[in-house]
């Protein structure tokens, strides 16, 4: 299994990471899902992706139990909270070291960085960045990054205020597929900026949850391998079953990096159904925004926001 370096945190990490919410579907019995991951690991791929609110909190559990007996000690163990209050992140923080069953993770992310607002709430006065650097002073966590996938405008805010406070976030997480390039593109206007920041690039949905499949106009394999290409630190791809780990495997194994000839032949084919974002659901649609159907896991507006709305 091929590693490469994550930004300037000089970690190194399989190039194919194993996508925490797939591992946590109702299909899958504990036992399979276990086994399921041990398999991953055994055969390499030692960046595990998962969240707080994957599946109710069963993505995290079942990752737990797959890492005891030796296997935390091979993974760079990554999740995600929602929280953007201090409390709400400190208490998701928490809950997510008791399910991994681990005394530390290395990377934690701000999730779904989807609105404007959501960078707003998160470098705020009682906000969730505050939890973040304190639990990274207990030794609760190494690392501090953030996801989304709804607009490439709000990473740049959020890169925006990240700088303002002074904060360099050690990685982000984005869409990087065969459609991203032609509509709304986080590998044109976001991917450039992280190159030169030196942050860890976590490619995510390069099959858009197979939804970029019933397109008809491209290949798994395709989809892998141009995610691949890009200068991404992990390619983040939800494994579900022996043969789609099978597949993961496969696309390392025959990655070549590939010429800008390449790169245009395939982006071609394309084009003309990735133009208005028909399948590239999580940029268009609701249907993949987590905190849109559950505002309560964003907690409370901070005590600055109540303090300053008082007596209205």
């Amino acid at each position: 299994m091929p590693t490469r370096t994550l930004g300037r945190t000089g970690e190194k990490v399989s190039c194919i990471g194993l996508g925490g919410y797939h591992i946590g579907k109702p299909k899958l019995t504990d036992d399979d899902a276990i086994k399921l991951m041990r398999s991953a690991i055994d055969r390499g791929i030692t960046f595990m992706d998962n969240s707080w609110d994957y599946n109710n909190g069963a993505s995290e559990i079942r990752m737990g139990k797959a890492l005891r007996d030796g296997y935390r000690q091979k993974v760079f163990l990554m999740t995600k909270i929602d929280g953007r209050t201090k409390d709400a992140a400190a208490k998701q923080i928490d809950e997510s070291l008791r399910r991994l069953q681990t005394d530390h993770l290395d990377l934690v992310q701000h999730h779904e960085i989807i609105r404007f607002d959501d960078a707003d709430r998160i470098f705020a006065p009682g906000g969730a960045q505050e939890a973040m650097l304190d639990a990274k002073k207990a030794g609760k966590l190494r690392h501090i990054g953030f996801t989304g996938h709804k607009d490439p405008h709000i990473h740049l805010y959020m890169l925006s205020m990240a700088d303002a406070h002074g904060f360099q976030p050690d990685t982000v997480q984005m869409p990087l597929n065969v459609m991203d390039a032609h509509f709304r593109s986080f590998g044109k206007l976001v991917l450039p900026e992280l190159v030169k920041r030196n942050v860890g690039v976590l490619g995510m949905k390069s099959m858009g949850d197979a939804v970029i499949l019933k397109s008809k106009v491209v290949s798994p394999i395709e989809c892998l391998h141009y995610a691949l290409n890009l200068p991404t630190s992990v390619v983040i791809t939800g494994i579900d079953s022996p043969q789609i780990l099978d597949q993961a495997l496969e696309a390392v194994r025959t990655f070549k990096p590939m010429s800008a000839q390449a790169v245009s032949q395939l982006l071609s084919k394309t084009k003309a159904v990735a133009e208005h974002g028909e399948y590239e659901l999580f940029k268009t649609s609701q249907h993949f925004d987590s905190t849109a159907h559950h505002p309560e896991w964003l907690g409370e507006e901070s005590s600055h926001v109540k303090e300053l709305t008082q007596g209205e």
